[in-house]
């Protein structure tokens, strides 16, 4: 059955090593037959939450215009919703964790989706990816019935472009495939 996929590529450098561990996933995907959407956050205005309260004090949809209106919508459309970043100092860089913050006006509408996270470092070492790895599950922690059914390791890769020669590129092209 076909799935709507959606990878949300915080990266900032088109063709960086998350963005490309993205691409690689959304070539899985697309060959498994799934309907792939990637979204560049580079490319989208994506304001800071300002803690206005008219999310929830007030019910009101957020009065920022910026692209995460329709971010969100895509999220909640989703079927299975891919998170990748690059390491910036042991957790997620600042992209991705502005989204995530944004995302507070619906959240709950962001429910029973399967989630994927990719994230990239130049470290090594899986244990120091931890941090970014549970900044994730913090978030989907909030959400009902999201279910984490994968991770890629992109590690030792600090130079753009060095994540190609990792067995990450291969696990993400698998990972896509069997979505």
């Amino acid at each position: 059955m076909s799935k709507k996929v959606l990878i949300i590529s915080a990266s900032p450098r088109k063709g960086g090593n998350s963005d490309t561990l993205c691409d690689q996933f959304m070539q899985g995907a697309h060959e498994a037959g799934h309907q792939v959407e990637k979204i560049f956050l580079r490319n989208k205005k994506v304001n800071y939450c300002t803690g206005c309260g008219s999310c929830y004090n007030q019910s009101k949809p957020c009065p920022q215009k910026d692209d995460t209106a329709a971010i969100i919508e895509a999220m909640i459309a989703a079927d299975v919703i891919v998170m990748a970043t690059p390491v910036y100092f042991y957790t997620m860089d600042a992209q991705m964790k502005t989204l995530i913050d944004r995302t507070c006006a619906r959240y709950t509408e962001i429910s029973n989706k399967q989630f994927y996270f990719i994230a990239t470092a130049a470290d090594n070492d899986h244990e120091a990816m931890k941090r970014t790895f549970e900044g994730f599950r913090g978030f989907t922690d909030c959400l009902n019935g999201a279910e984490e059914k994968g991770v890629i390791y992109g590690t030792g890769a600090w130079q753009m472009g060095e994540i190609k020669s990792k067995p990450a590129m291969q696990e993400a092209y698998n990972m896509g495939k069997t979505v």
